[in-house]
């Protein structure tokens, strides 16, 4: 009943949410700076309105989010002190290459970088690195259209080999795409796809991800190609589909959902696209424009392991027209009766997880990693400056308890676990700070007001107990 000896524990973060310093170090706008919160934040992620500059009107989060670019030295001491034994990061592309087109990277963003994995490194954290978590440059997206052009491979190709070859030695862990089944729902934010009038939306969709599919690949042998190793992962938004009823059609929808998340998955981890996959795409009146070398280049460069987030399972009917849905998630879902919501609405299911963990193990027979899970809550300061978030214990305990059972039971082959926004930081869906899931609480509220001050909540304590026990004392 216990994880290997060399479980990595630890939390994850994304660039765009927490480092700020949007215009610093000769860093480039990329297109999520471009998504306010509000009404319009929906809109403009998901391709409909397209934004090129900043609204003056508006408020955007990630201009400077939790300031972690002038923070990181203390920030990750403080995932030290927990024992961390692993942190998942993103990488600025704009950091990097500011327009996307370079010839040359930035050397300044390069030691930015170079000094986060330095820090960890003083106490013995693993970096796991997502080269692409939401991020598209817009000097591409104004140049190419994001990623509906196929020249973004090469733009793409060029900065994971550079990371590659600059964190030789440094870097093990490698995810290529952040959650890759977004793109069919916040098109912008997750590929830089904004829709012309009258096109079929579907067809772009389609080529923007297997794009995206290809430079996956093409990442994943340059990387054994740099340096044996490299662990390369893929990563979904994952969480199984239940039919509402036993009718044969709910069962039905849910499989048909349950396709559409591992769809992309399967391709980076198979190197084919199935079936049914050629058959989603036919249906919606589009087709997968291989070219010649397409084919061959998935086929012979799969992943290593399959990384996924995991926040709740989902319920699917065959019913059309249903009202009684769950809010505040871009993945909305009929409600399960017999489930809890987190004041977000998200269903709270720790036995999804194990059941996700089985059915990705038994579909790929691939390490897997949990890269994301927790919950988003309201947390208070005490007089005294203590932040009790138990809700946020009992979530994380009844998780790790369903992830050791599908560790020591079902014999999943699992590489770690980290818990979402280890420190606090801005939402992706709703731009909210308020929606706070880290052991870590930082002064700064929706509207960019606060001091950003670090404080510790009551949770810090408890992981570092459940890391320093390696999940024995929960």
């Amino acid at each position: 009943m216990k994880f290997p000896e060399n479980f990595l524990w630890g939390g994850a973060t994304s660039a765009i949410q927490c480092e700020g310093g949007y215009d610093k170090g000769g860093r480039g706008l990329a297109n999520v700076d471009l998504v306010p919160v509000g009404q319009a934040r929906y809109a403009i992620g998901s391709g409909e309105l397209s934004a090129n500059d900043f609204d003056p009107q508006a408020f955007y989060p990630t201009k400077s989010a939790i300031d972690l670019y002038h923070n990181y030295a203390e920030d990750i001491a403080l995932l030290g002190e927990m024992g961390f034994k692993v942190y998942r990061f993103s990488v600025s592309w704009t950091r990097i290459f500011p327009n996307g087109d370079e010839k040359e990277p930035n050397q300044e963003g390069l030691q930015f970088y170079k000094n986060i994995i330095k820090e960890c490194g003083k106490y013995g954290i693993e970096p796991l690195v997502t080269i692409s978590h939401f991020e598209c440059p817009m000097g591409l997206v104004e140049k190419f259209g994001g990623w509906r052009d196929r020249r973004m491979i090469e733009e793409y190709a060029k900065y994971a080999k550079t990371l590659f070859e600059e964190f030789q030695g440094s870097v093990k862990y490698w995810i290529t795409f952040n959650e890759i089944n977004m793109a069919l729902h916040l098109p912008f934010v997750a590929a830089g796809i904004r829709f012309d009038e009258g096109e079929n939306r579907n067809q772009v969709m389609i080529t923007a991800v297997h794009h995206q599919l290809v430079a996956s690949a093409l990442a994943t042998k340059l990387a054994h190609e740099i340096d044996p190793d490299n662990q390369i992962g893929c990563m979904m938004a994952a969480g199984p589909h239940y039919p509402e009823t036993c009718k044969p059609r709910d069962y039905w929808k849910a499989m048909e959902d349950d396709r559409e998340n591992y769809m992309f998955i399967d391709v980076q981890s198979w190197g084919y696209y199935p079936q049914y996959a050629l058959n989603w795409v036919a249906k919606r009146n589009a087709e997968i424009p291989f070219i010649d070398g397409d084919r061959e280049l998935l086929r012979n460069h799969p992943v290593d392991f399959v990384s996924f987030s995991y926040y709740s399972s989902h319920v699917s009917t065959s019913e059309e027209n249903r009202t009684d849905v769950t809010p505040g998630n871009v993945f909305q879902s009929i409600v399960n009766p017999h489930l809890e919501s987190s004041e977000w609405g998200w269903q709270i299911d720790p036995l999804g997880l194990r059941i996700t963990l089985n059915l990705l193990s038994d579909r790929y027979r691939k390490p897997l990693f949990i890269v994301e899970n927790g919950l988003g809550a309201k947390d208070s300061v005490k007089d005294n400056g203590k932040i009790q978030d138990e809700y946020r214990i009992n979530y994380l305990q009844e998780h790790i308890l369903a992830m050791r059972d599908a560790v020591s039971e079902d014999g999943i082959d699992l590489i770690g676990y980290t818990t979402w926004g280890c420190i606090d930081l801005v939402s992706n869906t709703s731009g909210e700070m308020e929606k706070r899931y880290g052991f870590v609480y930082v002064d700064l509220d929706n509207e960019g007001t606060g001091t950003r001050k670090r404080l510790k909540k009551d949770s810090f304590e408890w992981y570092k107990k459940v890391i320093a026990s390696n999940g024995e004392c929960l």
